[in-house]
């Protein structure tokens, strides 16, 4: 019995082993620190788990207001789980996104072996569980890598559940959960799912005329998922997080009314070729190309540093080729399954396509594991143009070939990028809040400032604060301001702009305009390098994982 497993699953356990380990390993020290956006749901779950509360005192929200950019609340909900059993810790913040990419490892080996064969799906297994794209996303708390988790078991339980129907209501389920964990899936789940109705509409009228019951139910279920989120998307809660990252800025406006004032054409040609429309239309077109350009697929990857390993693309180039052969493979064999990869790899990268910051790694994330899937379709199809006798000998190779790639890119993710960029992950502010709280007892206030963003929150998570002390706090500052949600101030800590740190003195000026005067008063700054008041006594340095400086400490002490 034990033999015929391993022989039948024996690859695809060992694929799941390398994926298991490649998401848990030094998963506390990378990424080097856990980021605001990490922060945030560790803390928001951490008050709900205490109080059934989020940091504003909204009783298990549907939308967590955070900063002031609503994050959706799946995530935040499972986090709660994880912080339950785990402690605040990074583990528990990041474990939703780990089991998820663990997840998506199985579940398109699954789905590729449903639409294709086994071959193809250990393969496409394999590349989901080593390819930078996937892995980098699977060890941070993504929400768009919990999403892809329930869009990806979603279709394959539909596709199952054509055939098997108890499946299709579960699938809904899925997918619902999508919507509600990650934005990027509001827009791409209900056009795949028109596809599915259109590429799969035989088999859901049989399934229709002999289980009705279990098509109603899917329905049902349908409705009461995602009735409230296109409800939710009509106000301004369900719109800000979108409202920041628009095709359609005050910067499109600016562009807009250059090329009409420049154009040659009359007044009136002149608004018909320079307007909003045009405008919409010509950035998505070219921002949904550029999620196809080998620069970002496979040798430069995405601009962001919290997403991607910079210059390093998201794809191992290896498979630029067998990428292209897969898709003729798909193209010259239409069925079903080509067609809905197809369709899926022409919708995924519509919700990023429509911001401005396009291609982008995270919001494109709806793309996996589809060219995945397609280079294991072209690799297999490679090679078996070759004899038999040399087709295990090339899979071999290959496999060596993707471990080479896999060594080099682990190297600089877990050695230069963890060490250069530690400051994109907010790295230092775990030290001070560590160094504060050791020290807090000794000084009547604590400035610290808001350079590398929104310290607050750090404090509430890494001390950890009692989330009713804080929201009943009588000391607690915090406003709306240029669409954002701003803290100055809690207990004995103040938060300060960078720019607005006096050059001597002992008094600041909060955002909210509140002077903290610390001439009659013992005082511990927290700042920026090299940015504090003249005549205040330095105590220590935290630096990031480059050695270069961080935060600098002083204090002021009543003489």
């Amino acid at each position: 019995m034990l033999n015929k497993l391993v022989k039948k699953y024996g690859l695809f356990f060992l694929i799941l082993l390398v994926a298991v380990v490649l998401r848990f390993m030094a998963i506390s020290k990378v990424p080097p620190s856990l980021n605001w956006d990490e922060i945030s749901h560790g803390y928001n779950a951490y008050s709900i788990l205490k109080t059934g509360k989020d940091e504003w005192g909204v009783s298990f929200p549907a939308i967590f207001r955070a900063y002031g950019d609503y994050k959706l609340p799946v995530y935040i909900y499972l986090t709660s789980v994880s912080e339950f059993f785990l402690g605040l810790s990074v583990l528990a913040v990041r474990l939703p996104s780990i089991l998820a990419g663990i997840g998506v490892v199985i579940f398109t080996y699954l789905l590729a072996k449903e639409l294709i064969n086994k071959k193809v799906a250990l393969i496409s297994a394999f590349l989901v569980a080593i390819e930078p794209w996937s892995l980098f996303l699977s060890r941070g708390a993504f929400e768009a890598n919990l999403s892809l988790f329930f869009i990806v078991s979603g279709i394959y339980l539909f596709i199952i559940g054509i055939k098997k129907t108890k499946w299709l209501p579960i699938s809904v389920i899925l997918l619902g959960l999508s919507v509600w964990t990650y934005n990027s899936a509001r827009v791409f789940v209900p056009l795949l799912l028109v596809a599915l109705k259109f590429i799969y509409k035989k088999e859901l009228l049989a399934v229709w005329k002999k289980k009705s019951k279990f098509v109603v139910l899917s329905t049902i279920l349908a409705l009461i998922i995602f009735v409230p989120m296109f409800s939710q998307l009509l106000n301004p809660t369900g719109q800000a997080r979108y409202g920041w990252v628009a095709i359609i800025d005050e910067g499109a406006i600016t562009k807009i009314n250059e090329g009409r004032n420049l154009s040659e054409l009359s007044p009136l040609l002149a608004r018909a070729v320079y307007n909003k429309g045009t405008y919409f239309v010509t950035q998505f077109t070219s921002n949904w190309f550029s999620h196809f350009s080998p620069e970002f697929l496979f040798y430069e990857g995405g601009s962001h540093y919290q997403f991607s390993v910079p210059r390093h693309g998201l794809i191992y180039i290896v498979n630029l080729l067998f990428f292209l052969i897969g898709l003729v493979v798909l193209i010259k064999k239409p069925n079903k399954g080509s067609l809905l990869l197809l369709t899926w790899l022409f919708l995924a990268p519509i919700p990023s396509s429509l911001t401005r910051e396009a291609p982008h790694v995270l919001r494109a994330i709806t793309m996996l594991p589809i060219p995945m899937i397609i280079s294991a379709s072209g690799f297999i199809a490679l090679i078996e143009w070759f004899d038999k006798k040399y087709r295990s000998l090339l899979i071999v190779a290959y496999i060596i070939i993707l471990a080479a790639f896999a060594r080099n890119y682990l190297f600089e993710y877990f050695g230069d990028y963890r060490k250069d960029y530690s400051w994109s992950w907010q790295y230092g502010y775990e030290q001070a809040v560590s160094y504060v709280k050791q020290n807090y007892d000794q000084y009547d206030k604590v400035i610290v400032t808001k350079k590398y963003g929104e310290p607050h929150e750090f404090f509430l998570y890494f001390w950890p604060w009692n989330p009713s002390d804080y929201r009943n706090d009588e000391n607690l500052i915090r406003f709306h301001q240029t669409d954002w949600y701003w803290v100055d101030a809690f207990d004995k800590l103040y938060f300060v702009n960078d720019w607005e740190m006096p050059s001597e003195g002992a008094t600041f000026v909060l955002e909210s305009k509140k002077e903290i005067d610390c001439n009659d008063s013992s005082c511990l700054l927290i700042t920026s390098p090299g940015n504090y008041p003249y005549g205040w006594d330095k105590l220590d340095t935290i630096k990031f994982l480059n050695d270069v400086p961080a935060f600098e400490i002083y204090e002021k002490t009543i003489k």
